[in-house]
């Protein structure tokens, strides 16, 4: 059977990119309400976008270390599908939302520069619908910078390990051997689909949507 890896599109600020993201398949798009990202977006902004995304695409809502009524009100407001979070924050808050969650690893950073680190890590988080793997940086992600792959060996190869999702400083040109390396169940990308930050380019989403299709069939 040939397994198709999901692709996550994150960081959008405008309407004409949510559009063109959907138009070439995108299985969910990403909004940062977080506001010392260079992509964050407020409420009535994200409801506008929130209101282009069809049936059967994901809206992820990211944040970092918010206020439970901040997580809340985006709840409400915008109605996301699934939550993403890119902090510290406890298995006991993100699950305490009731709503599907990712929760995101910074590989390389203190406490996460291991195999066994990272691995036992990612354990304390069951509830989570899938495991995020980003770089570390100041920035909370959005760096486009990589991290080292061999990190996730130990993630990879658990029976107890959730769906493995790879970001981090993935492109058009390299999504294609982090997938061979690592085989994820999704792949995440912001700053390597822009023209700059929270604008995003049309050829270079799809030219990263037609190289996990490419490696996909490679693989098949």
């Amino acid at each position: 059977m040939k397994k198709r890896t999901r692709i996550k599109l994150c960081g959008f600020t405008r309407e004409e990119d949510v559009q063109h993201a959907v138009a070439v398949g995108a299985d969910a798009v990403g909004m940062i309400f977080f506001s010392k990202s260079r992509r964050a977006v407020g409420i009535e902004q994200a409801k506008a976008l929130r209101a282009l995304v069809p049936p059967f695409v994901d809206v992820v809502a990211l944040f970092v270390n918010p206020e439970a009524d901040y997580v809340r009100e985006v709840i409400h407001e915008v109605n996301p599908d699934i939550l993403q979070f890119h902090g510290t924050e406890s298995p006991g808050t993100c699950a305490s939302f009731g709503k599907p969650y990712l929760k995101a690893f910074h590989v390389g950073a203190p406490g996460l520069e291991t195999r066994q680190e990272v691995l036992e890590q990612c354990l304390r988080y069951q509830t989570a619908g899938a495991w995020l793997f980003d770089s570390f940086s100041a920035g909370f992600g959005g760096s486009g910078e990589g991290f080292d792959l061999s990190l996730l060996g130990g993630v990879v190869n658990s029976p107890q390990a959730r769906p493995v999702i790879v970001a981090g400083g993935l492109t058009p040109e390299n999504v294609g051997s982090s997938i061979r390396r690592v085989r994820p169940f999704a792949v995440d990308v912001a700053s390597g689909i822009e023209e700059s930050p929270g604008i995003k380019s049309a050829e270079k989403m799809t030219a990263f949507i037609q190289a996990v299709q490419s490696v996909d069939t490679e693989l098949a």
